[in-house]
């Protein structure tokens, strides 16, 4: 935040000044208690009066950062420790450790500094209040997200209706998910420092997910540098998951949040992904995303089509509609092997259809040399694999997602073989990352037109299924009575 008109030079440096007094002194320089400004900074919500709030935001704004530190460790009260579980994760969990080193690195603070703030932060957390803010978030539809998303950026290459950023030449692609051209390169060294809003929203993160006990792993992730679609040649280097959930994937809560208290103010969007030149600058920015597939089962008469619910515990499109399988994009033992689609494809299918948790790296460490090795499939995927013909898998466009920057792969999964259903559908159970899942048919064309109009979808999923619709109309035969799907551009 810059002076504001008409303060000289000499108040500023006053102001910064003030910053190293003890803290009955600064409370007396400025007018205020103390515990007035730390009340501030732990509830944002709470706002002193306007000239104040320029006041702090200034003098704290142009302080040197060992300044705003002691600043920090002045005005706030000593909190109650953390509850015992919170304060073993924060020094036993490695993911957790390694998110606060992350964060100590690129906030370019002491060591132990982010272990500090977050155990101080996860205090003065409500749980209550968090899971009360989820259910606001959710109250968010997804035609406020595109349209607040189109409004930033402008609808020139959006799918309309999502927050899809595409084009005419990535869509209905009809590609086979193996054999695509895929190149491997080295992580660049891309330096990061983080600015005081980013840092403080990676804290809350940090603390939001030690307060209600959500699983993070730091697991790797491939990040997109280039793509070259109808062929899907892809080039890809290697991020780890932490990279994401601290900078950009703080974006659609950010989004959300904004859209639910009616403000316009995005400062972490106008940091990481300010103009759409910056969503398609892929070599220059870190372009996680995944894989979503809709699954279409054949019956006699029909195809079952499943779509999920998302878990309010998953870190992506929370208690939002998605095909199902949906997952990120990343390797298990073998990162040049498990670059294709297709291998993340059918890990999803293991993991989210058929009850496979050894390959689930959020419930542990994956020690398996080839956790995707025949001998290891599930009994469904096996069949499905026995002969020819019996499952399709098929990418049917490409997209870069506006909410968080994110590479998307819509797919359709399409088990040919009405057998299957008969002999292996009472397997099928999604995972914890669904609450609920849902069964639709391809022959009732009002009840798919009804869901395709609700509200709840995440953009992703919406985009995965009318592109999946669209190619099981050219495919389906006598089994499907769809409807008309034409998809368009903004311009």
């Amino acid at each position: 935040m810059g002076q504001p008109s008409g303060w000289t030079g000499k108040t500023a440096a006053a102001l910064q000044a003030a910053l190293r007094m003890s803290q009955e002194r600064f409370a007396e320089h400025l007018g205020i208690a103390p515990r007035t400004v730390a009340t501030w900074h732990q509830k944002p919500d709470t706002r002193p009066k306007s000239e104040m709030q320029q006041l702090l935001d200034t003098a704290l704004s142009q302080a040197a950062p060992d300044a705003r530190a002691r600043y920090h460790a002045l005005t706030t009260a000593p909190a109650a420790p953390p509850a015992p579980e919170i304060s073993q994760r924060l020094t036993t969990d490695r993911h957790i450790t390694a998110a606060l080193d992350w964060l100590d690195r690129h906030a370019q603070w002491t060591p132990g500094t982010a272990r500090a703030r977050v155990a101080d932060r996860v205090t003065h957390l409500s749980v209550a209040e968090i899971r009360d803010r989820g259910l606001r978030r959710s109250r968010i539809t997804q035609r406020d997200i595109a349209a607040a998303l189109t409004t930033y950026y402008g609808p020139t290459g959006i799918y309309a209706g999502t927050s899809i950023l595409t084009a005419p030449d990535w869509l209905d692609l009809r590609a086979p998910l193996t054999g695509n051209p895929v190149t491997i390169t080295p992580a660049p060294a891309t330096p990061l420092t983080l600015t005081e809003p980013a840092a403080d929203a990676a804290v809350t993160r940090i603390a939001e997910t030690l307060a209600l006990g959500t699983r993070i792993t730091n697991n790797p992730l491939y990040r997109l540098t280039a793509i070259t679609p109808p062929t899907l040649a892809a080039t890809y280097t290697q991020a780890n998951f932490i990279d994401y959930a601290l900078t950009l994937d703080l974006l659609e809560a950010e989004l959300v949040d904004a859209l639910a208290d009616n403000r316009s103010t995005l400062p972490l969007r106008d940091t990481y992904l300010p103009t759409t030149a910056a969503v398609l600058d892929l070599p220059n920015r870190l372009c996680a995303g995944g894989v979503l597939a809709l699954t279409a089962i054949a019956r006699e008469d029909d195809y079952l089509l499943l779509v999920q619910e998302r878990s309010g515990h998953v870190i992506n499109a929370a208690r939002r509609l998605a095909p199902i399988p949906k997952g990120f994009h990343q390797p298990l033992s073998d990162l040049r092997a498990d670059a294709q689609i297709g291998a993340t494809l059918f890990r999803e299918m293991e993991e989210e259809l058929f009850g496979r948790e050894d390959i689930d790296g959020t419930l542990g460490d994956i020690r398996s040399a080839d956790p995707m090795h025949p001998s290891r499939l599930s009994e469904p995927l096996r069949w499905l694999l026995a002969e020819p013909g019996r499952l399709t898998l098929e990418s049917t466009g490409f997209g870069l997602n506006l909410v968080s920057g994110n590479y998307e792969f819509p797919c359709l999964i399409t088990i040919n073989d009405p057998q299957f259903w008969a002999e292996h559908g009472g397997t099928i159970e999604a995972n914890w990352e669904s609450t609920t899942l849902r069964r639709y048919s391809t022959r009732d064309p009002q009840l798919i037109t009804e869901l395709l109009a609700d509200d709840a979808w995440s953009n992703e999923g919406l985009f995965a299924t009318l592109q999946a619709i669209r190619r099981l109309t050219e495919t389906g035969g006598h089994r499907v009575d769809l409807p008309r799907i034409e998809w368009e551009i903004s311009k």
